[in-house]
């Protein structure tokens, strides 16, 4: 397996226990490379091997002006069982961008992940989901420059049914996606049934 490869599934298989950490989340278990459902555990061994993607340019604010959405990004990692790391519950607000994988404006799928909702609150991505293929998506990188995106596509799936390969298979760009939680919120598993998911080009 290449070192590109083994990276991917580093970063699949952390993403898989997103939900255990927040009812917000859901990628999916993608330990075989296939989309599959949320409540695969990544082996613990990930966190000792997964190599960090991390370039002197890492991102530091995501705005999205057509929503009027701006947020600072903090690093998420891995905790020590495997699973992706989350912002909090209690900072809605907040998003954050997972440091495994490329930077914003780097080569390939930078994931950004932010919150819908928390604590009876609005989150950073609440209207996520009204996007439009055209808008702009903005982001400030550590070395003060701009990464500006364009959406091309926004989807709303099942989290039984995510779209593994196409959110963070390999790129031939930069590329970037947005992932929230959406659709019918299911009050006997304190969960959304659907991620959203915004794919953005780098303008």
């Amino acid at each position: 397996m290449s070192r590109r490869r083994a990276l991917v599934a580093a970063i699949l298989a952390g993403l898989a226990g997103l939900l255990v950490m927040s009812p917000l989340w859901s990628p999916g278990d993608t330990t075989d490379a296939r989309p599959a459902g949320p409540t695969g555990a990544a082996p613990a061994a990930v966190s000792a091997t997964a190599p960090a993607a991390v370039s002197a340019t890492a991102p530091l604010e995501v705005r999205i002006p057509a929503l009027g959405a701006r947020s600072s990004l903090i690093p998420l990692g891995l905790n020590a069982d495997g699973t992706a790391e989350v912002p909090s519950l209690d900072q809605p607000l907040q998003a954050g961008w997972y440091k495994h994988g490329p930077a914003p404006g780097d080569p390939g799928p930078a994931v950004v992940l932010g919150h819908v909702d928390g604590r009876g609150r609005p989150g950073v991505f609440h209207d996520l989901a009204t996007l439009v293929p055209g808008d702009r998506v903005e982001v400030t990188r550590g070395d003060r420059s701009t990464a500006a995106f364009t959406v091309r596509q926004v989807d709303r799936v099942a989290k039984a049914d995510f779209p593994t390969q196409a959110v963070y298979g390999e790129t031939t760009g930069p590329q970037l996606r947005l992932i929230t939680c959406g659709g019918a919120f299911d009050e006997a598993t304190g969960d959304y049934q659907d991620n959203v998911i915004v794919y953005a080009d780098l303008a």
